[in-house]
């Protein structure tokens, strides 16, 4: 089962909702519990996870070097360039790095095969364990533009450990439970982030600004087609506009969570909010089993 955790806005409390979620999910030894940073600008998970980092590796990107013994500046790469990342003149081809993407398109269409790819180092992979919840993330390295790669990554790892152990975790009748915990806003890496999820859960909060944000969220997975619902963080402030707009378009609310002074002081500690109160740990397995029943994910 492929849970995403996302939000429309910044500072919503996705990252919190996340951890704990996996946090209460791991207390039940039938449960194959695995998290995924995918916020890769802004990585704050291994924060509160403390994971144990076992293995980092570096995440590259195959941009265009020039082989001048061949080149004859004809300008075929520039031309079907679409992000102006190659620009030539009569003499010279200059490559701008930070522009590729990757897409091999001047490799392919130079007539004189002067073009080679080589690796430019974007930002990191690690992998480690908090406890028994296995623990893979990513860091996007300061300057670059580009985190898709990077989710891929981490993601491409993930689904294959999840295929590898799938049955065998069917036969010991274990649950595989795959968190991810996605970048704020409605871009590329968020929809890289929670494409293939079996279900979204979406934390706003009451104010003008969440209910905005929150309905270019829902848009996003409407038409990527995944089944999503609502967390409402700190339901006890600002207004009803976004249990509305929930109420109007059949988008279940899956949890109120209010504005505590005592799960703020615990936040600013890094301390999981599952760890202040017992009560909060029943909510998140039954925020968990009541998407699985609902849904019939699992």
């Amino acid at each position: 089962m492929i849970i995403s955790v996302a939000s429309g806005k910044g500072g919503s409390g996705k990252t919190t909702i996340a951890v704990n979620l996996a946090l209460a999910l791991v207390g039940d030894q039938k449960n194959n519990v695995h998290f995924l940073d995918c916020d890769v600008e802004e990585p704050n998970a291994h924060l509160f996870l403390n994971p144990l980092i076992k293995k980092r590796e570096s995440i590259k990107i195959p941009v265009p070097e020039i082989d001048y013994q061949k080149c004859n500046y004809c300008g075929k790469c520039a031309q079907v360039c679409v992000y102006n990342a190659i620009a030539v003149t009569k003499d010279k081809v200059l490559v701008f790095p930070e522009l590729c993407h990757s897409c091999g398109a001047c490799t392919l269409f130079c007539p004189q095969k002067a073009i080679n790819e080589e690796g430019r180092e974007i930002g990191i992979l690690e992998e480690g364990k908090s406890g028994s919840i296995s623990f893979i993330g990513g860091r996007l390295n300061i300057g670059e533009p580009m985190a898709p790669p990077i989710i891929k990554k981490i993601k491409k790892k993930s689904i294959e450990k999840y295929r590898n152990r799938e049955n065998e975790d069917i036969k010991v009748k274990k649950q595989y439970i795959l968190l991810i915990d996605v970048p704020p806003g409605t871009s590329c890496p968020v929809i890289e982030s929670v494409k293939g999820s079996d279900y979204t859960i979406l934390v706003s909060e009451p104010t003008p600004f969440g209910l905005h944000d929150l309905v270019l969220a829902v848009e996003v997975l409407q038409k990527l087609q995944i089944p999503h619902g609502v967390i409402l963080n700190k339901c006890d402030i600002g207004n009803h506009e976004v249990e509305d707009y929930c109420k109007e378009n059949d988008i279940p609310i899956l949890l109120f969570l209010p504005l505590d002074k005592e799960i703020a002081i615990a936040y600013s500690k890094g301390m999981p909010i599952v760890n202040l109160n017992r009560s909060y740990k029943q909510n998140f397995i039954q925020l968990f089993q009541n998407i699985s029943k609902q849904y019939k994910i699992v």
